[in-house]
C-alpha cells in the first residue's frame, strides 16, 4: 500500500535548523574546506569593518587544542540594544537569524564580502559553542550560544572599558564536521592574502598550538603580492616592470586594482577577488580581465606589425605565462552560491574590461620594450598551439582508415567505431602491455603501452608536453585535441583507464598521468572519462576458492573471513610482482572484464577544487620545500615506505 501523503508529512525547519540539517548548502561541505569556510566567514566580517574604515587591526587566535578559534577586531562592535521589531538584543538577532545584518544598507557598509546576511549565523549554527563579546558605549558585553541556541542573555561583563570592537570565539561542532582540527598554515596563508588585498590592514595571528605569533601587514598591496606569487611559482618574468591599475571610482559602483606580469610559466595564473573574497571559479570580473587583455594586446601587435604572416592570435595566447591579480570592490556583489566562488554581476565584465583597456593601452605605448617582450611571448604561445593542433588533428574523430594511419604505432586499437562503448587502457611498459593486449576484448578495448615514467606536466611548458613522445601518443590516441583545442565530442574512447602495477612506481606513473590530464585535458576528468584500474596484488587460493586482494589490508580481511568460517583450509598466497607476470586470463578476470574488475573514477569535487589545485602545485611543482613539508606531515601515515 502506498504511504499516505498529507500535510502532516511536511516539515518546517525554523531558525537555524536548515543550516544544521543541510550544512553543505551554506558552506559547500563538511570536510576540511567547509570547516575553514566558517572561520573565513568570521574573518570576513572583521575585514569588512576594516575595508569600510571602521577598524585597523584584527587578531586571530588558534587555541592550544587546535579546535577553537577566536577572531577580534577593533571596529564599531555589533549593536547590543534591543531590535525595534524583533524585540530581542540585536547581537542575538544577528547570530541566530538568517538574512539579518547591517550589510543590506549601503550607509553601514559601502562594500562587503557578501550581502546574504547568513555568514555569522551559519557559524553559530555549526558550532558546538560560540561566545560573542562586544565592546561599545564604554562597556563590555557577552552572550553565549550552543549549537546556534542562546544559553545566556546579553550580560554586561565590564562596566568600564576602553575602545570598541567585536570578538567571536567558537568551536565547530564535531557532530557536523568530519574533523574539527584547523590547519594553522592554511589559516596564516589566508590571512596573509587579506593583508595584501587591504594594504592598511594589520592582522595578528597567534598559533597557540606551536606558540608562534605572526604580525601580517603589507603596505605594498597587490603589487607586493604579485611578486610573492611569481617567486613562489619559481618562474622568470619576461619584463621587469609590473603593470598596476588603481581605479577608485568605477561609475560609483566600487573600486578596482589590477596587477599584471607575463612570465615563462607554461600556463596563466589568474587570482581574482571581490571585496576581499577569493573567487575560485572566477566570474564576470575575470571575463572582463580576459576581454581587456585580448583587445589591448592584439591591437598593440597589429599596430606595431608584430604578428607573423598567417599566424592566428587567440585570446588564450595573449595570457599564456601571465600572472594576474584582480582585486575588485563592489557595492552590490552578486555571487553564485553562499560560498561566493563565482561573481555574477553582469556590469563587472564591462567595468573591468573598460578600465583595463584604457590603462593597459597607455602603459604599453609608454613602455614599448615591455610591449614587444609580451608580444614575443604571445607569438611563441600561438605557434605552440598551432603545432599542437597540427599534431592532433589527424587523430580526431572516428575510426576511418586515414585516422588509423595517424594513430601511435604501439596502440592496439579496438574494432568498434562507437566511442560510447570503447575503452583505452594506458599501460605501464611493454611487458604489461603485451599481457593486456592478449587479455582484452578486441571489439571494445584498446591498449596503449608506455615506456618508462612520463614527463611531469606541472613543470613543463606546452612545447615540452607536445614534444614528449609518451604524452603525444596519448593525445593522438584519444583524438580530441589538447588544452584549449580539446573537443570532447571527438574523444575516441568513453573510458580512459590507467592500468599500472600495484607498487610505488606504478602509483608514481599514475600520478604523473593524472597531473597531465588535470593541467592539459581537464574536461576528460570533469566529464567522468578518466579511471584508475585496481589490479590485485595478491591471489589467495583456499581449497577450491580463489580470492583477489588489492593490497595488504584487503589480504588480511580476506584471511580473517576465511578463518572465521571455522574451516581447516590450506591457503596458498601468491604476490604479483607486476602486471607483466599475470596470465592473460587472470588479467582479464580481475582487471579488464567489466564483470569482475574494480575501477576508481577520477573526480574533482566542487568543494575541493581549491585544495586540489594547491595539492598538485605543492607536490608536482618546482618548489621542493612544499613536498618535503608534505612528507614530514604525512610520513607517519604510511605503513610502508619504498625508498
Amino acid at each position: 500500500m502506498p504511504k499516505t501523503y498529507t500535510g502532516e508529512d511536511i516539515d518546517v525547519l525554523e531558525g537555524l535548523e536548515p543550516v544544521r540539517k543541510r550544512p553543505g548548502m551554506y558552506i559547500g561541505g563538511t570536510g576540511r574546506p567547509g570547516l575553514h569556510h566558517i572561520l573565513w566567514e568570521v574573518v570576513d566580517n572583521a575585514v569588512d569593518e576594516a575595508t569600510n574604515g571602521y577598524a585597523s587591526t584584527i587578531e586571530v587566535v588558534l587555541h592550544e587544542d587546535g579546535e577553537r578559534m577566536t577572531v577580534s577586531d577593533n571596529g564599531r562592535g555589533i549593536p547590543v540594544d534591543e531590535h525595534p521589531e524583533k524585540e530581542i538584543p540585536t547581537v542575538q538577532l544577528i547570530l541566530t537569524t538568517l538574512h539579518s545584518g547591517g550589510k543590506f544598507d549601503a550607509s553601514n557598509y559601502i562594500t562587503s564580502g557578501g550581502l546574504h546576511g547568513v555568514g555569522v549565523s551559519v557559524v553559530n549554527a555549526l558550532s558546538e559553542e560560540l561566545v560573542a563579546t562586544v565592546k561599545r558605549d564604554g562597556k563590555e558585553y557577552e552572550q553565549r550560544f550552543r549549537r546556534g541556541t542562546p544559553v545566556t542573555g546579553v550580560e554586561t561583563t565590564k562596566e568600564r572599558t576602553r575602545g570598541t570592537g567585536t570578538t567571536i570565539s567558537f568551536r565547530p561542532d564535531p557532530d557536523i564536521f568530519e574533523s574539527v582540527a584547523f590547519d594553522a598554515s592554511w589559516i596564516r596563508e589566508h590571512l596573509e592574502v587579506k593583508t595584501y588585498l587591504n594594504r592598511d590592514l594589520k592582522i595578528i595571528f597567534r598559533d597557540e598550538t606551536s606558540d608562534e605569533r605572526h604580525e601580517l601587514h603589507h603596505e605594498g598591496g597587490i603589487q607586493e603580492y604579485l611578486g610573492h606569487l611569481v617567486e613562489d611559482l619559481q618562474v622568470t618574468p619576461i619584463h621587469e616592470d609590473v603593470f598596476m591599475l588603481a581605479d577608485d571610482d568605477l561609475d560609483e559602483e566600487g573600486r578596482l586594482e589590477i596587477a599584471l606580469q607575463w612570465t615563462d610559466a607554461p600556463k596563466e595564473q589568474l587570482h581574482t577577488f571581490v571585496n576581499g573574497i577569493p573567487t575560485q571559479d572566477g566570474g564576470t570580473h575575470a571575463q572582463g580581465l580576459k576581454s581587456g587583455i585580448r583587445s589591448v594586446i592584439r591591437s598593440f601587435m597589429d599596430t606595431h606589425d608584430l604578428v607573423p604572416h598567417r599566424l592566428e592570435i587567440k585570446g588564450d595566447d595573449t595570457r599564456e605565462g601571465l600572472v594576474a591579480i584582480v582585486n575588485l570592490f563592489l557595492v552590490d556583489p552578486q555571487f553564485q552560491g553562499q560560498t561566493k566562488d563565482k561573481l555574477n554581476n553582469p556590469s563587472a565584465r564591462s567595468l573591468v574590461a573598460g578600465s583595463l583597456r584604457t590603462d593597459l593601452e597607455q602603459y604599453l605605448n609608454d613602455h614599448p620594450s615591455t610591449g614587444e617582450a609580451i608580444a614575443s611571448r604571445v607569438v611563441q604561445a600561438a605557434k605552440a598551439r598551432r603545432a599542437r593542433r597540427s599534431a592532433s588533428s589527424g587523430s580526431s574523430g572516428g575510426s576511418g582508415a586515414k585516422s588509423r594511419l595517424q594513430l601511435p604505432g604501439k596502440l592496439a586499437d579496438c574494432s568498434s567505431s562507437s566511442a560510447s562503448e570503447c575503452e583505452l587502457f594506458i599501460v605501464e611498459g611493454d611487458s604489461a602491455g603485451g599481457s593486456a593486449k592478449q587479455a582484452r576484448d578486441r571489439e571494445t578495448q584498446a591498449v596503449l603501452p608506455l615506456r618508462g615514467k612520463v614527463l611531469n606536466a606541472e613543470q613543463a611548458t606546452l612545447d615540452r608536453v607536445q614534444s614528449n613522445t609518451e604524452l603525444s601518443n596519448i593525445v593522438q590516441a584519444l583524438g580530441c585535441g589538447l588544452g584549449e583545442e580539446l573537443t570532447l565530442s571527438d574523444l575516441r574512447y568513453h573510458k580512459v583507464i590507467l592500468l599500472m602495477d600495484a607498487d610505488s612506481d606504478g602509483h608514481h606513473i599514475a600520478t604523473l598521468l593524472l597531473t597531465f590530464f588535470y593541467r592539459y585535458m581537464r574536461p576528460l576528468i570533469e566529464g567522468g572519462h578518466v579511471y584508475i584500474a585496481q589490479p590485485p596484488l595478491y591471489r589467495i587460493d583456499a581449497g577450491q576458492e580463489t580470492h583477489w586482494a588489492l593490497d595488504d589490508p584487503d589480504k588480511e580481511r580476506i584471511l580473517d573471513d576465511l578463518r572465521s568460517d571455522g574451516r581447516n583450509l590450506t591457503v596458498d598466497i601468491q604476490r604479483f610482482k607486476g602486471l607483466g607476470e599475470m596470465m592473460p586470463a587472470t588479467l582479464n578476470e580481475t582487471t579488464l572484464s567489466p564483470e569482475g574488475r574494480r575501477l576508481l573514477e577520477v573526480d574533482i569535487p566542487d568543494t575541493e577544487r581549491m585544495v586540489t589545485e594547491q595539492t598538485i602545485t605543492d607536490l608536482m611543482g618546482r618548489d621542493s620545500s612544499a613536498r618535503f613539508e608534505f612528507i614530514m606531515q604525512h610520513a607517519a601515515e604510511a605503513d610502508e615506505l619504498d625508498v
